[in-house]
């Protein structure tokens, strides 16, 4: 059997397992940021806790068969178990795929929502970093850092039209950066030393494409940050 069936068989295996846990929430809206490369959707889920998100959370939706994403919510309303959701739709995949054909009153299904453990630390500068990948993530981190000043960041977006978008709809001290490389991270880092972050008291969150934040975090160690200081959260590349 030829390695590639033999995967499809395993997750078919796997995903009929989760099938019944599977649970559904409303689609509110979806709105594109043309090109539509960056999706935001708003969500009613009335089965969700959300007044116990407490770290920055994750659902993980079911985007096609047996095969499941973690999209990460930018904010809540516990009062009316509403969220928002920001997919970077600019690659190829099934999570891409799932989000284009999206629309207002669908109903989707997800079968979990867990915590990526991601919260603020009690220090004076809190320090996000990541790419489009990741916007609902640092939103999510933002929201749950007070008092707001020890709050700041960069957020690599390639779409000149995106980063003017970003300042207009959001209320953020993350500043929009250019992408300069592939990854990300080589622009990341050069806007990191323009900031002079202190070594003592800074702690970094990192999240994004799976190569940037790895490559982001030796680029941080070789600059004196210890791993102590520095917290990952990485996707899909």
């Amino acid at each position: 059997m030829e390695t590639s069936t033999l995967k499809k068989l395993i997750r078919r295996k796997a995903g009929k397992l989760f099938e019944h846990r599977l649970q559904t929430c409303n689609v509110l809206d979806v709105r594109h940021w043309e090109p539509s490369t960056i999706i935001e959707v708003d969500l009613h889920l009335p089965h969700a806790d959300i007044a116990l998100w407490n770290e920055v959370p994750y659902i993980k939706f079911k985007v096609d068969d047996f095969t499941y994403r973690d999209y990460t919510p930018s904010g809540w309303d516990a009062e009316t178990s509403t969220c928002t959701i920001y997919i970077d739709a600019a690659h190829q995949g099934p999570g891409s795929q799932w989000v284009k054909q999206l629309k207002k009153n669908d109903t989707v299904s997800y079968i979990k929502i867990g915590s990526t453990h991601h919260k603020p630390v009690a220090t004076s500068a809190v320090v996000a970093l990541g790419d489009e990948s990741s916007i609902g993530h640092l939103l999510a981190l933002q929201k749950m850092v007070l008092p707001n000043t020890r709050f700041s960041g960069g957020l690599v977006i390639g779409n000149e039209h995106h980063r003017k978008l970003f300042h207009e709809y959001f209320w953020s001290p993350l500043v929009p950066v250019a992408r300069k490389d592939i990854f990300g991270h080589h622009s990341l880092m050069e806007w990191v030393l323009e900031q002079h972050y202190s070594l003592e008291n800074t702690v970094f969150y990192l999240a994004g494409n799976n190569t940037m934040v790895a490559q982001l975090r030796k680029l941080l160690k070789n600059q004196g940050y210890p791993s102590a200081q520095i917290k990952m959260q990485g996707f899909w590349s």
